[in-house]
């Protein structure tokens, strides 16, 4: 299938936002998407961005069946390992179901580490929840290792009022 990618343009975030209810969808966490695509605008496309996304689209006579040609995308930022150096985080990978199996999944990992090795990033990283194994199984086949058998890490979060506690126990200046 004829596709192209390309960096996000600010107008795009209204359709990263759509895809990115899509993917929370699949992964039965829809009641977790709070962010709007004005804050999509305002923290991938300020001075200092927070992060970048990839695009995937497809010319017009392949539109979805909704009539959308932006139909992926790989929204990632950049990260620093003390033992490493340079790192990129991919915090989304999705492309649309009707158009998965065209090599556009392909396509966009292979952008965001070509981004990466260009500032050179050692290593690209990510989180897949354990029971998505169509994508644990995309992701073994293009080589990643799975650190959580290999290596025991846990990936570990602070939010809401944990953050704010742990904000609260700050030294005061």
């Amino acid at each position: 299938m004829n596709f192209k990618i390309r960096p996000a343009a600010k107008d795009d975030c209204k359709e990263i936002s759509r895809m990115i209810l899509e993917l929370a969808v699949y992964e039965n966490m829809s009641d977790q998407v709070k962010i709007s695509h004005e804050e999509l605008e305002r923290d991938g496309f300020c001075e200092n961005p927070f992060f970048e996304c990839l695009i995937a689209e497809v010319p017009e006579e392949h539109k979805s069946k909704d009539g959308f040609t932006i139909v992926g995308y790989a929204l990632y930022f950049y990260t620093y390992s003390t033992w490493k150096g340079r790192s990129v985080y991919l915090e989304d990978l999705y492309v649309m179901p009707e158009f998965r199996g065209n090599g556009i999944g392909k396509g966009l990992l292979s952008s965001v580490a070509q981004i990466g090795k260009k500032k050179q990033c050692v290593r690209l990283q990510l989180s897949v929840l354990d029971w998505n194994t169509p994508s644990r199984d995309f992701y073994a086949a293009k080589g990643a290792q799975d650190l959580t058998v290999s290596e025991g890490w846990h990936f570990i979060r602070f939010d809401g009022q944990d953050l704010d506690n742990l904000v609260n126990e700050a030294p005061k200046d």
